[in-house]
């Protein structure tokens, strides 16, 4: 975390609280996290926040382009930092591992999006589901 988060934080009209720091921080540190799993790491300096709270700043941050989401599961919305590459993600449903993938795999398909279609995607929120592959050998045993 720079100080660029801050400026663009003051620059949007938002102030600079102890809340949004916490927030972002447990993100950073989690890597991929849920609000709860977020709110478990914020509550180890300041335990007064509560989940409406990492919400609303979660929005913010998303908003700021400083945290993205993605559905990694049927759940809630998981949540990364975007000082970390860009990314898509792929899930195993058997063991419920996450990939992190660099857009460049999908390039071929982005081009296709763009070109038949005239459409700009957003890889950032991209999960496919399938099976990997150390589950799907595990299964003929």
């Amino acid at each position: 975390m720079g100080e660029d988060w801050r400026e663009r934080l003051r620059g949007s009209g938002y102030r600079l609280t102890p809340q949004r720091e916490l927030v972002l921080a447990a993100v950073e540190r989690l890597g991929h996290a849920t609000p709860e799993e977020v709110l478990a790491v914020v509550r180890e300096s300041a335990s007064a926040i509560n989940l409406s709270t990492v919400y609303r700043n979660l929005e913010v941050l998303e908003e700021l382009g400083l945290v993205r989401h993605a559905h990694l599961s049927d759940r809630v919305a998981t949540y990364h930092s975007t000082t970390d590459h860009e990314h898509f993600h792929i899930v195993c449903r058997k063991c419920q591992r996450v990939v992190s993938v660099d857009p460049e795999v999908a390039a071929s398909f982005e081009e296709r999006l763009r070109t038949e279609m005239g459409f700009e995607a957003d890889l950032g929120h991209l999960v496919v589901f399938g099976s990997c592959v150390e589950c799907e050998s595990s299964d003929g045993e």
